[in-house]
């Protein structure tokens, strides 16, 4: 890999400005001060420092976000915090998440900058569960939950694939789907006659989300919840 895009993919700068730190001499490669911007450095067996300090390539990268209201998942937005200016301090410029989650919805988002995984995890195809503890208006008759588990008719979307529904009281319900249509959950109640008052995400696939996690924290998956999610 080029020296600088090593330095952009590992401190989070631009080409333009790797190139400069470069020239400056503020790079080293195995102890010798490296000034060429196209030298060639292994990111696995190589030590480079950055002014004088040892940075590390990782290839890819997975973190656990707890989702904030009112936070929009997007890499960018003009008006919005996004989701990925809540780990900005990773200094990470390929970071996005996975799929999304309403503005208003809280709870468990992975980010990451690998696209594979993040295909598996949100292509229709794979039908990967996903569990929202679920805020409703009104208790749901056995009518009601009979036809989420069996499927109900979204407008424009045809009819969902038989959900799983847990009720915890009488006003939160956690409902489990396979897809992930737009507004999906809150279409859904709908189409029962009910209406959803909070959402929030608790599992994506096998990974759930670690209550620890205050709204708005983070933290890296563990190798185990990486794996799991690749199987």
């Amino acid at each position: 890999m080029r020296l600088d895009k090593f330095l952009c993919d590992t401190v989070n700068i631009s080409r333009k400005d790797a190139k400069d730190f470069i020239k400056k001499g503020f790079v080293s490669v195995n102890g010798i001060k490296v000034t060429d911007s196209g030298f060639n450095v292994s990111e696995h067996t190589d030590s480079v420092l950055f002014k004088d300090n040892p940075v590390h390539y990782e290839k890819f990268v997975y973190y656990m976000l707890n989702k904030p209201s009112g936070v929009v998942s997007a890499t960018t937005d003009a008006t919005d915090v996004t989701v990925i200016d809540l780990l900005k301090q990773e200094g990470r410029n390929d970071l996005f998440p996975v799929g999304r989650l309403d503005k208003d919805t809280t709870g468990l988002l992975i980010i990451t900058n690998d696209g594979d995984l993040s295909h598996h995890l949100t292509s229709p195809r794979h039908h990967v569960a996903k569990t929202y503890l679920t805020g409703i208006e009104h208790p749901l008759s056995p009518e009601d939950i009979k036809a989420l588990e069996t499927g109900v008719e979204l407008n424009g979307d045809g009819i969902t694939k038989p959900a799983q529904i847990k009720v915890i009281s009488d006003l939160f319900i956690e409902l489990t789907i396979t897809e992930g249509m737009y507004h999906q959950v809150k279409r859904m109640l709908a189409a029962v006659g009910n209406k959803v008052i909070s959402l929030k995400r608790l599992s994506m696939g096998s990974v759930i989300l670690d209550e620890s996690l205050p709204e708005g924290a983070y933290r890296r998956l563990t190798e185990a919840e990486i794996l799991s999610l690749k199987d």
